[in-house]
């Protein structure tokens, strides 16, 4: 795999104001947005904005709560970490899975490891547990036990690194009680762990967060990006915006019951990001047509109040909008999302770090659009997966970079 040695590439500073990262929830797929952040500093491409929701809201939090040279040293330590196996069961390397039903097989005993006994410094099994022992408490109404994760947040990130306000922050959570969605902020909150953790808050797996008298869950229940947050904060800048999703919302027909629930996860927790990009790049046109419109009409009409209205809309920035997506392998399955195994960690990291390689190739990723385009968006990865170009050992699709 892919040495994590950082090293720096040439000739890709960006035009932008402002560069943001954007994280989506999806549990094991995570190590996917490490090998993405490894490729962007490397690049020496470091966020202005962090945002990420779930999985995404701890690898924002590694990130944002260390310093620019220990990142990627401590996204591998909290990887690697999570990947170890709580039975002490060693991982080799060395060995070559043959082809993708041998990878089934491992993973799918991986996987029921993980069920029964957690994921090492991330969730333990609850005992006693709550089907048996009624919990009577909200923050012991789950399967496990998310202690350990609190422990492993405050042990490689420096929280009070993240409130100095050098990177703005934001995490999604949704509030048990009323059901709305909450973003806390580094511009209104002072981020402490339960915040990351209640972003997290998977039910029933995980345990509703409190924070402040409040009781969340995880945001992906809700929305399982934070582009929207993002696009709607204020003031707007001109953005390079990186979107790393790691449920694609396009894929395979299905023909059994696993491939059934497979692709049942990945449409509900990939939030419609492409149609999201899509409506917001017909936005900003109009706002950029209202601004230049605004512009050219005399000033007496300019000071009614329907042209102060329409000035509260006008905007002139722009966006480029980077979104690359993990493709899963068919050898992962249903529980692609909680295979906290050190294999499928690399695969991910490797994937993850090879796509962004790619779209950083491309030199109008950098560049910043026609002002009256006002928006483009670069897909990553676009294609829909094949056995014939996934089931390999170690097999990988070409990634590609198209502009819609």
């Amino acid at each position: 795999m892919t040495s994590y040695q950082t090293t720096s590439l040439k000739d890709t500073r960006t035009q932008f104001e402002q560069v943001v990262l954007l994280l989506q929830g999806g549990g094991a797929l995570g190590s996917y947005q490490a090998g993405v952040y490894q490729a962007l500093a490397e690049a020496d491409l470091h966020p202005n904005w962090i945002a990420g929701i779930s999985i995404g809201a701890i690898n924002a939090a590694i990130i944002a709560g260390n310093a620019p040279n220990q990142r990627v040293n401590r996204l591998r330590e909290f990887w690697e970490t999570v990947s170890t196996s709580p039975l002490g069961i060693p991982y080799f390397k060395s060995i070559e899975l043959e082809n993708a039903f041998a990878h089934h097989l491992v993973n799918q005993g991986r996987a029921v490891n993980i069920l029964l006994f957690g994921a090492s410094n991330f969730f333990t099994p609850r005992m006693p547990p709550a089907a048996l022992w009624p919990a009577d408490a909200p923050d012991k109404a789950s399967y496990y036990d998310t202690s350990p994760l609190r422990a492993t947040l405050e042990r490689l990130v420096d929280f009070d690194r993240i409130n100095a306000g050098g990177m703005r922050f934001s995490v999604g959570a949704v509030n048990v009680g009323t059901g709305n969605f909450a973003y806390f902020d580094t511009t209104t909150d002072r981020i402490r762990p339960e915040h990351v953790m209640a972003s997290g808050s998977l039910p029933p797996g995980f345990p509703a967060t409190e924070v402040d008298g409040e009781y969340y869950w995880d945001g992906g229940l809700v929305s399982n990006t934070p582009l929207q947050w993002v696009l709607d904060g204020q003031p707007r800048k001109d953005t390079l915006a990186f979107q790393i999703d790691l449920w694609s919302a396009r894929g395979l027909l299905p023909h059994d019951l696993t491939e059934v629930e497979v692709r049942n996860k990945d449409i509900v927790y990939s939030s419609r990001t492409r149609a999201a990009t899509d409506q917001y790049k017909q936005t900003q046109k109009l706002r950029i047509a209202i601004a230049h419109l605004l512009k050219e009409i005399p000033d007496e009409f300019r000071k009614g109040k329907h042209a102060k209205l329409l000035q509260q809309e006008a905007d002139e920035k722009v966006c480029n909008i980077v979104h690359l997506v993990y493709r899963a392998r068919s050898y992962e399955g249903i529980a692609k999302d909680f295979l906290f195994s050190r294999r499928m960690m690399e695969e991910h990291w490797e994937s993850g770090y090879d796509d962004a390689r790619r779209a950083l190739s491309e030199p109008e990723v950098m560049r910043r659009p026609d002002p009256i385009e006002g928006v483009r968006i670069f897909d990553v990865c676009k294609d829909v997966p094949t056995s014939e170009n996934l089931d390999g050992p170690s097999g990988r699709h070409q990634p590609q970079v198209e502009r819609r």
